[in-house]
């Protein structure tokens, strides 16, 4: 029987070789799409929090937090980047931070990072006894029993940006502008319908379970390499090809360092070294080995690593 469908069909001329190959190319492209469905379905289980988000009901939050510290605030700067999944990174980026929360002309502006950080703790906690509150080396998480996590970003605003915590120093950090890079980051994410930041917020973690605990991506240089990787992307925008294309490109990327927008030090990465350190090039060949793991995920058409990494 003739058809219409091309390569898809065969004959009664086809040989029953010729018929089988298609059978089989036939079975290969529906595995492949269950299979490409099934893992992007376990990202966007992963992913529920972030995109389930009520931009709304966090404002609220925030609001109520604000009212919380409001004699140490003297404005802030919402970002409403925030969402987390459940293996969260031990070092954030601004696309974790919900809001930048500035101190000047109040008793916080002489304090140190840490004092400030505490005190908002403090209050936050008085104000809401029965959630979770925490301060890390750069903001304050807190955790509403629903699930939902907001993080406040102390700063000290200057004339020609603002001072943030350096964690790594204990003290203020020289200027930044972290809001020219949220923007960046917003115009990126916006011309990917939205999927930049959950693919970033995937990317964490994931490559934190495969470094060593002497190696790591922190969360600025996370996004950062994220806008270089995306830079003429063409590919599909589904979670999983853009994490792995992510993962791909961040295999070279990684190897030089890469120019700090916000000003805070001369590159966002100066923790791995010059181009082609040693640590460099130890964090390129474990994201090597992430993305052939991917790639042997694909070719057998397997969930196991996938599941490995986010259930």
């Amino acid at each position: 029987m003739g058809g219409s469908g091309g390569s898809s069909s065969w004959s009664s001329s086809s040989s029953p070789n010729e018929i089988n190959q298609l059978i089989r190319r036939a079975t290969e492209r529906t595995e492949g799409s269950s299979y490409n469905s099934e893992v992007n379905s376990l990202l966007q289980n992963a992913l529920k929090e972030f995109n389930a988000r009520d931009v709304e009901a966090t404002q609220r939050h925030l609001n109520v937090l604000k009212k919380a510290i409001e004699g140490e605030i003297e404005n802030s700067v919402d970002l409403l980047f925030g969402g987390s999944i459940r293996k969260n990174t031990f070092i954030n980026g601004l696309s974790d931070v919900d809001t930048l929360v500035l101190v000047n002309n109040t008793s916080l502006a002489t304090k140190s990072p840490q004092e400030v950080l505490k005190y908002f703790e403090e209050r936050i906690q008085q104000r809401l006894p029965d959630t979770k509150v925490s301060a890390g080396n750069l903001a304050v998480t807190v955790r509403y029993s629903d699930g939902q996590e907001i993080q406040l970003l102390p700063a000290i605003k200057t004339a020609t940006g603002v001072k943030i915590s350096n964690p790594e120093e204990g003290k203020w950090s020289n200027v930044v502008r972290p809001d020219s890079f949220a923007r960046k980051l917003t115009t990126v994410n916006k011309q990917f319908s939205g999927k930049l930041v959950p693919t970033i917020k995937l990317f964490k973690p994931v490559v934190k379970d495969i470094l060593p605990k002497d190696l790591k991506i922190s969360g600025y240089h996370a996004e950062s390499l994220a806008i270089e990787a995306f830079k003429g992307y063409q590919g599909s925008r589904t979670y999983k090809e853009m994490l792995t294309h992510l993962c791909r490109e961040a295999t070279n990327l990684v190897k030089s360092p890469i120019k700090d927008k916000t000003g805070q030090s001369l590159h966002v990465d100066n923790y791995l070294g010059e181009a082609n350190s040693q640590d460099r090039l130890k964090t390129s060949k474990f994201l090597e080995r992430l993305t052939k793991q991917m790639d042997k995920s694909d070719n057998l058409k397997s969930l196991a690593k996938w599941q490995d990494w986010f259930e």
